[in-house]
């Protein structure tokens, strides 16, 4: 058993090169006018592509400062200046587009790219969670002070990141907004939660951990590989991923390119994977879904205590959505509970809004993003 499982990386490349070469021939048939093989063709093509990683395709993006893990993007805007943090869960920074795109009409933006860990050599060592805490730290200090804006998963290291600065009397954050991410994993735990209470980390680093093929830069690195965080995003709900490809092949049938081409945008992104470093993966299952420790105040950064009551001129903003089944309602409000001393909070759910919903697409672009700039305008 453990022996197929130190070999399936491999042989999930290995089958990568029979899948490109049924997508390249089935790409011939996009113009064909027969709309049963046009069809049949197109979805077989979507079900068997490489997605790579996409682009912001925002004017003026420059590269601010280079780590091995992580590029900090510069999006030049008017007004004040904004972080954006971006997860590091499984899908490519892009997937804040929206985000970004919002922000940067009033801000001048920063985000976190960070990269695929298969592509990182050895040599640059490994990336812990502790690492993400100092990383975010440092750009907020290289930054001046910006307001942050942390989405879903990194609200956990960028609350961190705040106290610590805070804690050693050095600048924070001019305003700190938390949207939906797991504070406090204990409180309306999702099957994401379950998932990890049900199951020892001894049993996530045999069953979840691989060895990077001698194929990319990163060979030798143990990852939490992206194609399976992909696997576990669709068995969330595979229903409506079989429903939306169902209707992505009835669409090609009758010729409705507007709506294949929605699907297309949608899926060209949510199958855009990366790998992550096993020793961030792991700490990250830990600390936060297993021990809680931020919660329950108990989490050392590098022997340092994280104590989010330090945090005394930092406005906290945390936003949830409704309908979150990734960090239910409560788990971001946490914050406000933690920090105590913060000159001002604020809590605001999105009804009717899912976790995507939560920083992009309409919702995010009329109700949430609004609530946002005005927090943001009220902290300077």
């Amino acid at each position: 058993m453990l022996g197929s499982q130190r070999m399936l990386y491999p042989f999930h490349q290995l089958g990568r090169y029979g899948f490109d070469a049924i997508s390249r021939f089935t790409e011939s048939f996009a113009d064909t006018p027969i709309p049963w093989l046009r069809a049949n063709a197109a979805l077989l093509h979507r079900i068997t592509k490489v997605y790579s990683k996409p682009t912001f395709g925002i004017d003026g993006e420059r590269v601010a400062i280079e780590h091995p893990f992580c590029r900090l993007l510069h999006f030049s805007g008017p007004g004040p200046r904004v972080l954006v943090c971006a997860p590091l869960s499984g899908h490519h920074a892009t997937l804040v587009r929206d985000t970004v795109a919002s922000l940067r009409a009033h801000h001048d933006v920063y985000v976190t790219d960070w990269l695929d860990a298969r592509e990182v050599p050895l040599s640059s060592g490994t990336f812990s969670l502790d690492d993400y805490v100092a990383l975010l730290a440092r750009f907020i200090t290289e930054l001046d002070q910006p307001h942050v804006v942390a989405v879903c998963q990194p609200t956990v290291p960028a609350l961190a990141a705040t106290a610590l600065l805070s804690s050693r009397g050095k600048p924070a954050p001019r305003s700190l907004v938390l949207m939906g991410g797991p504070i406090d994993a204990r409180v309306n735990p999702t099957v994401v939660c379950k998932l990890a209470t049900e199951h020892p980390l001894a049993w996530f680093e045999q069953m979840m951990i691989h060895t990077v093929p001698a194929a990319f830069a990163g060979a030798g690195r143990r990852v939490y590989p992206g194609f399976l965080q992909l696997t576990a995003f669709v068995m969330m709900h595979p229903d409506r991923h079989a429903q939306a490809y169902a209707s992505y092949w009835m669409n090609q049938l009758r010729g409705d390119t507007d709506a294949a081409r929605v699907h297309e945008r949608f899926y060209d992104e949510y199958n855009a994977v990366l790998d992550m470093d096993a020793l961030y993966y792991l700490e990250t299952v830990r600390t936060v879904f297993q021990e809680f420790a931020l919660a329950r105040g108990i989490w050392r950064v590098a022997g340092e205590l994280v104590e989010p009551a330090a945090i005394a001129a930092t406005p906290v903003f945390a936003i949830e959505g409704e309908h979150d089944d990734i960090s239910a309602v409560g788990q971001t409000a946490a914050a406000l509970t933690l920090c105590s001393r913060a000159p001002a909070k604020r809590h605001h759910i999105a009804r009717g809004t899912g976790h995507y919903g939560l920083f992009s697409g309409s919702r995010w672009r009329e109700s949430i993003y609004p609530e946002v700039r005005a927090f943001i305008e009220d902290a300077k």
